[in-house]
């Protein structure tokens, strides 16, 4: 299990040894666990913590069944802005219904996302973002929620890029991904977001199957359609998967406490809390978007990914904060 601690060391070596040509430089790169990471701080954190914790004899060493990591999803992830992408799906799926619901046309905050102003539709936050997913995902079984989903996700683009949103996934935070499963880590996704909504992308985009994925939800209801069983989406929320709710989902659907957790903004404050204050050799994350020319830069005033606390507490408790403009060489996938 000294397989890390080779590859950092080899890197270090070529690298020293890039101006003698391209092979070595090329070398070098290829022996870089995370070649979209500037080197820094940050970078050195995840490499010491991953490098600890998986060597045998070490006194952090944990064993591979207790490697667990949890991964918000919005902000985290992938990009938030300037909605919620589930939120943008919702916002969709109102004006493919609105046929059906012409009382939507006189009802807030349905009329002001049919007259396309989400300025006035989210005015009221997070309660109207609840009545857009409460009308959009109740009343239909799973399976036609995939379905919606998945044509949602096949034709839809973000308005400021034009690429469909699987695109604006984090190429750090997927070799972040990576690197923890080689070395035996279990990765999950804990996030507020809708869970039967990220179970339809996140294994594709994430590598993290359907059963590792950890969201909000809606209760289910078990019953028979033409003699054929399903399960039906009512409108009550089952559980609401953010802030003091995360460390609850952990307990409650995975069962172990993490050893790292990642996150983006103060709804992940009790997880990466929960997370970092257990017994042994702990990691904590968060990723401070900084970057207005890639990506986006916001903080303590955004209604979107809003990042108070944290970013006053985070130093304080010892956890990595990353500046996206200076740590990372890329945003996105497609930047490489």
């Amino acid at each position: 299990m000294v397989v890390l601690r080779f590859r950092i060391r080899l890197f270090a070596w070529l690298s020293l040894l890039a101006g003698a040509g391209g092979f070595m430089a090329g070398a070098a790169i290829a022996a870089d666990p995370l070649p979209s990471w500037n080197a820094g701080a940050a970078r050195s954190a995840i490499l010491e913590f991953v490098d600890r914790v998986t060597q045998e004899g070490d006194h952090d060493f944990v064993p591979r069944e207790e490697r667990i990591a949890v991964f918000d999803n919005d902000g985290t992830l992938w990009s938030e802005q300037p909605l919620y992408f589930q939120a943008t799906f919702a916002i969709d799926r109102v004006k493919a219904l609105a046929r059906e619901h012409p009382e939507w046309k006189e009802k807030q905050p349905y009329k002001a996302v049919l007259e396309g102003d989400t300025q006035v539709a989210f005015s009221r936050s997070e309660a109207a973002l609840a009545m857009l997913v409460m009308a959009t995902h109740s009343g239909v079984t799973t399976e036609e929620l995939e379905a919606s989903v998945k044509e949602w996700l096949a034709t839809a683009k973000h308005p400021r890029f034009q690429r469909p949103y699987t695109d604006l996934v984090f190429q750090p935070m997927l070799e972040v991904l990576n690197l923890f499963r080689e070395h035996g880590f279990k990765t999950y996704i804990v996030s507020g977001g809708g869970i039967e909504f990220m179970r339809q992308w996140a294994p594709r985009s994430y590598g993290i199957p359907p059963e590792q994925i950890v969201g909000s939800s809606l209760k289910l209801k078990y019953e028979l359609r033409d003699g054929k069983p399903v399960l039906r989406q009512l409108p009550e929320v089952e559980f609401l998967d953010d802030g003091a709710g995360k460390p609850i989902a952990i307990q409650k659907f995975i069962g172990r406490r993490p050893i790292a957790a990642f996150g983006n903004s103060d709804g992940d404050f009790e997880m990466l809390e929960w997370t970092t204050t257990g017994a042994g050799r702990r990691f904590g994350l968060v990723v401070h978007h900084t970057d207005a020319e890639r990506e986006w830069a916001y903080d303590r005033n955004s209604s979107v990914g809003r990042l108070d606390k944290v970013l006053d507490d985070g130093p304080k408790r010892g956890w990595t904060m990353v500046d996206m403009q200076r740590d990372w060489k890329v945003i996105y996938p497609f930047q490489k």
